[in-house]
Order: structure tokens, then sequence, then C-alpha cells
């Protein structure tokens, strides 16, 4: 079963969030903060990240399975990137557990970009010879900016080690970055919320969008990338609780 932070709010249909890869339930913290004062919300750390169990496979069809086990009955899902593809999955091959789906800058394709750089930078880090986050971020490396901060949040300065799987999430990168091969539609309500600075929702990705999501609508965060919700936490709260409502 994975880790779940909970945030309780008031009586309704909940809400499950999914992160991204190399990300935590903590990192949606302000968010679900936020988004709580309409309704519960679930947090999960992903399989082979922060407190969840290591496993030995990282597919969408894993992943979409992890989800299912959280949930009691239908809920909203929200996921970003890799937990918005795995989100993705959950509906198509659970329909009747989603009542409405958000997807976060991500879209049910293949990208050619691999996330082996950050692995490779991590696994880097002499931990043994680092006392403190500064001496790990100068070891990290030229990453993208903000990068760096981000994937210091999974690393235990007490245990001297990354709460991920790095050899895993390196195994299996290439079905990260893809898609299963899935049959099946989801009819529900289903927003494609991207950043208006990211490339990772392409217009000619919607002709397959709308094969697997044919009530799908498409938004744009103004001044946003990829991490839309870290970036623009405002208005991607204000965006998902409209959608919600």
């Amino acid at each position: 079963m994975l880790n779940t932070v909970t945030y309780d709010g008031p009586a309704g249909t909940p809400l499950l969030i999914a992160h991204g890869l190399f990300g935590s339930a903590r990192n949606w913290g302000v968010i679900a903060k936020r988004l709580s004062a309409a309704r519960t919300v679930i947090a999960v750390d992903m399989r082979n990240h922060a407190g969840s169990p290591w496993e030995n496979t990282h597919t969408y069809h894993d992943l979409a399975d992890d989800l299912a086990e959280v949930l009691d009955g239908p809920a909203d899902v929200l996921g970003h990137s890799m937990g918005g593809k795995a989100a993705m999955v959950l509906a198509l091959k659970n329909p009747n557990l989603i009542n409405k789906l958000i997807v976060a800058d991500i879209a049910p394709v293949t990208y050619s970009h691999s996330q082996i750089g950050p692995i490779e930078a991590m696994r880097q880090v002499d931990l043994n010879a680092v006392t403190n986050r500064s001496d790990a971020k100068a070891q990290l490396g030229n990453l993208e900016p903000g990068v760096d901060d981000f994937l210091l949040q999974s690393l235990d300065m007490k245990e001297k080690r990354w709460r991920l799987n790095l050899d895993i999430l390196a195994a299996e990168m290439d079905k990260i970055i893809g898609f299963p091969e899935i049959s099946g539609q989801f009819d529900g309500p289903t927003l494609f919320l991207s950043g208006a600075n990211s490339d990772y929702v392409q217009r000619d990705a919607r002709p397959q969008i709308k094969a697997l999501f044919p009530a799908a609508k498409f938004a744009k965060i103004p001044g946003a990338g990829h991490w839309l919700h870290a970036e623009k936490p405002r208005e991607f709260a204000a965006a998902v609780s409209a959608f919600l409502a």
C-alpha cells in the first residue's frame, strides 16, 4: 500500500493527488491544504518514491493499480506528469473509480526526452562525504534551474540516502517516458491543464487524447511551465477548484 498524507476537508467526493517523477506527496502540501477547504485531499507517494515501498517494476499499469488500492470508492483524481499518466491509465482501467480527472501537463504519448540526467546527478553525489544539503547541491552538477533544489527534497540527510529507487527508475525509464498500449475510454469529465510555456502537451496529441477521453477539455495557465503547480500555485489551485466545482 502506498504511503499517503490526508488533508481532511468537508464531506463529499475526495481528491487523490499523484505526483510526478522524483516527487512526493510532501511536494503537494501547499496545493493540498488549499484544496482541502472544499474536500478531503489524499496525496500519495508513488512506488519507488519517498515513503512508499520500493518495487522491482515501475510500469503505468503498476502505478495505476497502486492508486486503485488507495481508493475506497469513487474519487476525483489529479495527476502531474508521471502521476498524470498513472491517473490516465487508472481511469481507463477502472472508470468506475473516478468521478472527475485532471491531468497536469502531460499527454498519453511517448516522449523523446529521458530523465536519466537527474538520476546520474544523484548517483554521483558522495553521500558519505556530505554534511549538509549545500554540500550535496554542489555535487549535483549543472542541472536545469530549480531541479537541484527539487531533487534535494528527496535526500535523507540523517540516513545518508536518496528516498528514490534510482536503480529501478533508471531501468524502467523507457516505460516512464512512454505510454502503454491500452484499450477503452474514460467518458467522465476530464481536464488537461497545462503550463502555457510548456511543450509537453502539443496540439497534435489532441486526437489521441480525445480518442481515450472523449469529454476532455483543455486549459493553460499563463506564465507557467511544466512545473505549473509550483510556479503558479494560486492559479493552479483556482483552476482545479473551478473544474471540480
